[in-house]
């Protein structure tokens, strides 16, 4: 039986599928003035409407029998190119939305709480965003000021969920996703979720994530920000990369060659070094603009030289092996979560390794 919110998730369904009202009515066999007078909650959501959906659309019926959490746009920051599209970054919130009601559901199930991270309250200085980087590498049990061999794994270990995404109805997904990553941690006590787009170098990936880290603690509990993404950065390089480590790699004039070793320890771009520099005040203005014009003449800007892993997040699907079992097929836990088989293997893929 359709929920009173059938309307709404009919919408979410579409914006997930990257699908127009007209789109959807023409595939279900349904006028689309009925899809928008039940999207706009001035018509129930009959059985005989969801059931063409479903088959239109081969989504799970229990898709449009769930009740979301509420994660409101303004509070969610996401990293992405200026290029992005409006209609994608709906696709992109709708993508998310479910990620977050299905690992919350199985965090909270688990009895994970909210995660033991620091968190800002007033605005910060950045001073105050490198010691908010310390505490986290120290509530993420990352020893010293050496390199965080896996920032995924560190996250897991803290009861951050990460999950990859893919859109829906893309190929070769890291060519055209204009967004790097998304998070959300709704309060201390509540589960947390770090999102990232496949694709592109590993040193990338780390970054999209320390970044997104840097949301949750700096801006999870600070609604008016004048420089969120400027803020995430900053504590993205100090948390990869300590203060005192930095003093001691990049006081002394260094050269590409120099951050391309720099790179192959701890797991930062180049770009990233230079920029971490920078900020400390390592690195003056016509040094950035000389390392940067070097980058671009050599290529590097696209294609950095020093190949830097993916990492592999194993949590959430630890969790649906636990709840479902090992051997459930992923096509009967999508059934069972209302997501499509699709959509859930890339949010928690199974591991390379096994």
């Amino acid at each position: 039986m359709p929920t009173p919110l059938a309307g709404e998730r009919i919408r979410a369904l579409r914006h997930l599928l990257g699908l127009t009202q007209e789109q959807l009515a023409e595939a279900a066999g349904v006028g689309q003035s009925r899809i928008s007078e039940i999207e706009r909650g001035r018509l129930a959501a009959t059985d005989d409407v969801i059931d063409a959906i479903v088959a239109a659309t081969a989504t799970p019926r229990r898709f449009f029998e769930v009740i979301p959490p509420d994660v409101p746009l303004a509070t969610l920051r996401f990293r992405k190119y200026a290029t992005a599209r409006r209609s994608e970054a709906k696709q992109v919130k709708a993508l998310f939305d479910e990620a977050y009601r299905i690992t919350s559901e199985l965090m909270c199930k688990a009895g994970y709480g909210g995660p033991a991270l620091p968190f800002a309250t007033t605005d910060v200085s950045n001073d105050d965003i490198e010691d908010l980087a310390a505490q986290t590498r120290e509530s993420l049990q990352i020893g010293g000021h050496g390199p965080m061999m896996h920032v995924t794994r560190a996250c897991e270990r803290a009861g951050i969920a990460v999950v990859p995404l893919t859109l829906p109805g893309e190929e070769d997904e890291a060519q055209k996703v204009d967004h790097f990553g998304i998070s959300y941690w709704a309060a201390p006590h509540e589960p947390a979720l770090i999102a990232f787009f496949t694709g592109g170098p590993g040193d990338r990936q780390r970054f999209t994530l320390a970044h997104e880290l840097g949301h949750l603690v700096l801006h999870s509990r600070r609604r008016v920000v004048a420089d969120p993404e400027g803020e995430a950065h900053r504590f993205a390089g100090a948390l990869l990369l300590p203060r005192k480590r930095a003093v001691e790699a990049l006081s002394a004039p260094v050269v590409l060659t120099d951050l391309a070793r720099l790179k192959a320890t701890w797991g930062i771009s180049i770009q990233a070094l230079i920029m971490r520099g920078w900020h400390l005040g390592l690195i003056d203005d016509a040094r950035k603009k000389s390392l940067f014009i070097q980058l671009g003449a050599r290529g590097w800007k696209r294609n950095e030289p020093v190949h830097v892993g993916h990492e592999e997040p194993i949590l959430v699907r630890k969790l649906l092996a636990s709840f479902y079992g090992s051997h459930m097929s992923d096509m009967k836990i999508a059934d069972e979560v209302g997501l499509h088989a699709m959509t859930l293997r890339s949010m928690a893929p199974k591991s390379s390794a096994a």
